[in-house]
C-alpha cells in the first residue's frame, strides 16, 4: 500500500530505489548477577569490546577518501573522544566489579546516568550531543555482542539505486556511507544542521531528515521516492507516481547540467547590473568546486576546519602554505579568509570545556583574543599568504569598537613582527567583519568606520535574533528568514553599508536560497557566497531578473508583517519576468 512520509528536506533532488534499512543496536540489555570469581573475566569482555570499537574508529578515520568533506573525520574523532572518555571506558569496569553485574548492564547503567545529566541540560547543542553518546554505546554493546559496527547493503542491487534508511546515523556509519555511494538517505531523527543534514549537503544528493517513524514503517527491499526538495518520501508508489517521479528526475538532471553550462557566463541582470557570486569553502581542496561551478571567487574560507580533527594544531608555516595554495589556485580572484570560529560547536582538546551555553560563550574572536599567541600565528600566516594572491581577513563575532580595537591592535603587531623580519606581506590587506551579532548590525556605524568590508552571516544572525536554535528541530518551524526584524535587519545592513560606501557580502544560507535572490538583489545585495554546489542555480535566477522591475515590491516586503502575506508577495516576487 503506498503511502507518504514528510520530514525536513535537507538536500534537493530526487532519488528513486530501493530501501536499505540499518540497524542499531538498542540500549535495552538483559541483566544477569556473574560469580565474583568471573569478575575479571567480564571485565576484560568490556575492555576487549572498547579496543575492538576504538580500533574501528581509527580504521574509519584511516579510510577517509581523499577530499571526503572536513566534517567526516570530525564525526569520527568525536566519537572517539566520547569513547575515550573514562566514563565510558573506566567507570562501567568498576560498575562490573562493585554490582557484580555483566558488560552489557554496567555500560547501561553508566550510559543511563550520562544521558540523565544530558537531559537536564537545557543548551541544545549539548543536548545534540546527547545522540553521540547513544550512537557510541550502541557501538559497544554491538562489539560485546559480536555484531558488526555497520550492515552492509544486500548484495543483490546496485548501491547507487539504494535509498538508506536509519533512525539516525552516526559520524562512523555517514564514512562508510560516502564509500558506498548511496543515492540517498533518510533519518528519523536531526535537524536541518544535524550531522547527517551536513553531510547530505556536501555530497549533493536528495536526503530528508526528522521523518520521526521511516525506520519503523518502511520494509527492506521496498520501492521508495526521496523528494529532497519538498521533504517527502513515498513508499510503495504507484506506477502512475512513479512515473512522474522518473520524468521529474530526469528534467532535474537535465537542469543541473544546462545550470553548469552557465559556469563561464557573467552573472548580471537583464537590466545591466553586475552581481558577485563568490564560493564557502573548508579546505583548500574545495578549491576544485570553486571552478567547476563557475563563482568568481572565494567569499568565506572557514579556517578553523583547519585545527579539526587532529591531536596538535597547524603552527604557522602549515597554515601559511593552506592560505597560499588557496590563494595561487584562484589565480588573483578574491579569497576571504576568516579567522579560525572555534567554539560552539566546532572544538579543540584545549579549547573552552563544558560551557553552559557554548553558542554564546568563548568561541570566535573572544576565544582568539584570550590566546594572542596562537591568534598571532595565524594573523602571521594569513599577512605572510597574502603576498601571493587577492586575500582579505574576516574577524567573526565582532560585536563592539573595543573587540574591534583589539583585533586591530594584534594585525598591527603581526605586521610588525613580520617588517622586522623582512617578510613580504600586503600592506594594504583588507579586514572585514561578520556581522552576525544583532549587536553589531544595530552599531554598525563603527564597523563602517573601523573596518574595509562586512560580510552578512545570516546563519547566526537569524538565530540570534530570533532566540531559536536552528539545529533543533522541535524549533525548526521558528528559523525565518522571512521574519520582519530579520528582513529589516538585513536591508538596513545593506543600506548603511551603501551609503558608506563599503561593501557588504551576504555569506549565509540566505545567500544560496535561489528563493530569496531576487528579494536579496531588490533590497540592495550584489555580493553573495554561498555552498559552491548553489552557484549556477543563483546565477540563473540572476541572469532571469530585473532589479529595477522588482525593487517597489521589495521594498513593501519590509512593511509587511503577516507571514501568509510575506510569503504571497515573495512568491509575487519570483513570478515576475
Amino acid at each position: 500500500m503506498s503511502f507518504t512520509l514528510h520530514g525536513i528536506g535537507v538536500s534537493g533532488g530526487i532519488a528513486i530505489g530501493r530501501a536499505h534499512l540499518v540497524s542499531h543496536a538498542a540500549l535495552e540489555v538483559n541483566h544477569y548477577v556473574i560469580p565474583p570469581h568471573q569478575v575479571m573475566e567480564e571485565s576484560l569482555r568490556f575492555d576487549a569490546a572498547i579496543q575492538k570499537v576504538r580500533a574501528e574508529f581509527n580504521g574509519l578515520r584511516a579510510e577517509i577518501p581523499a577530499g571526503a568533506p572536513a566534517e567526516f573525520e570530525a564525526f569520527v574523532n568525536l566519537h572517539r573522544m566520547i569513547l575515550d572518555d573514562s566514563t565510558l571506558s573506566a567507570e562501567p569496569r568498576r560498575i562490573i566489579e562493585t554490582e557484580l553485574c555483566n558488560a552489557e548492564w554496567a555500560i547501561k547503567v553508566q550510559s543511563d546516568a550520562l544521558l540523565a545529566q544530558f537531559d537536564a541540560i537545557e543548551d541544545t547543542y549539548l543536548r545534540e550531543r546527547r545522540n553521540d553518546v547513544i550512537q557510541v554505546v550502541e557501538r559497544v554493546l554491538r562489539a560485546l555482542s559480536g555484531q558488526p559496527g555497520y550492515v552492509p547493503p544486500p548484495a543483490s542491487g546496485a548501491e547507487q539505486d539504494l535509498i538508506l534508511i536509519a533512525r539516525d546515523l552516526s559520524p562512523a556509519d555517514v564514512v562508510q556511507f560516502k564509500r558506498h555511494h548511496f543515492a540517498s538517505f533518510i533519518t528519523d531523527l536531526g535537524g536541518a544542521t544535524s550531522h547527517t543534514a551536513v553531510v547530505a549537503r556536501s555530497l549533493n544528493i536528495p536526503s530528508i531528515v526528522a521523518l520521526r517513524r521511516a525506520r519503523e514503517l518502511v520494509r527492506e527491499d521496498e520501492l521508495v521516492i526521496v523528494d529532497g526538495s519538498n521533504g517527502v518520501l513515498i513508499i510503495d508508489p504507484d506506477q502512475r507516481v512513479l512515473n512522474e517521479y522518473q520524468q521529474r528526475k530526469l528534467a532535474f538532471g537535465a537542469v543541473r547540467r544546462k545550470l553548469l553550462s552557465l559556469r563561464d557566463t557573467q552573472a548580471v541582470t537583464r537590466d545591466g547590473v553586475a552581481v558577485d557570486l563568490q564560493a564557502n569553502i573548508e579546505l583548500p581542496d574545495d578549491v576544485e568546486q570553486v571552478w567547476e561551478n563557475g563563482a568568481v571567487g572565494i567569499g568565506l574560507f572557514r579556517s578553523e576546519f583547519l585545527f579539526l580533527n587532529r591531536p596538535d594544531l597547524p603552527d604557522e608555516d602549515e597554515q601559511f602554505e593552506a592560505y597560499r595554495k588557496v590563494a595561487l589556485a584562484m589565480k588573483g580572484q578574491p579569497v576571504t579568509i576568516r579567522t579560525y570560529d572555534l567554539g560552539a560547536d566546532k572544538t579543540i582538546d584545549d579549547g573552552p570545556q563544558h560551557q553552559i551555553n557554548p553558542a554564546l560563550g568563548l568561541r570566535a574572536i573572544r576565544l582568539c583574543l584570550t590566546e594572542p599567541q596562537r591568534f598571532l600565528s595565524q594573523l602571521r600566516a594569513l599577512l605572510r599568504a597574502s603576498h601571493y594572491g587577492n586575500i582579505s581577513i574576516l574577524i567573526p563575532m565582532l560585536a563592539s569598537s573595543t573587540e574591534i580595537d583589539q583585533t586591530l591592535q594584534m594585525i598591527a603587531r603581526a605586521k610588525a613582527s613580520l617588517d622586522d623580519e623582512g617578510i613580504a606581506y600586503n600592506r594594504q590587506v583588507k579586514i572585514g567583519s561578520m556581522i552576525e551579532v544583532p549587536a553589531a548590525a544595530l552599531a554598525l556605524d563603527v564597523f563602517l568606520r573601523k573596518l574595509d568590508f562586512i560580510s552578512i552571516g545570516t546563519n547566526d544572525l537569524i538565530q540570534y535574533t530570533l532566540a531559536i536554535d536552528r539545529a533543533d528541530d522541535s524549533v525548526a518551524y521558528l528559523y525565518d528568514p522571512l521574519h520582519p526584524a530579520i528582513l529589516n535587519l538585513v536591508s538596513t545592513i545593506i543600506k548603511r553599508a551603501d551609503k558608506a560606501q563599503v561593501p557588504v557580502t551576504m555569506c549565509g544560507e540566505m545567500a544560496g536560497d535561489v528563493s530569496l535572490t531576487r528579494l536579496l538583489l531588490g533590497l540592495g545585495l550584489r555580493s553573495f557566497s554561498m555552498h559552491a554546489a548553489h552557484v549556477p542555480d543563483v546565477k540563473q535566477q540572476v541572469l532571469e531578473t530585473d532589479v529595477a522591475a522588482l525593487r517597489a515590491l521589495a521594498t513593501r516586503m519590509l512593511r509587511a508583517t503577516d507571514p501568509v502575506r510575506l510569503k504571497a508577495m515573495l512568491a509575487k516576487l519570483n513570478g515576475m519576468n
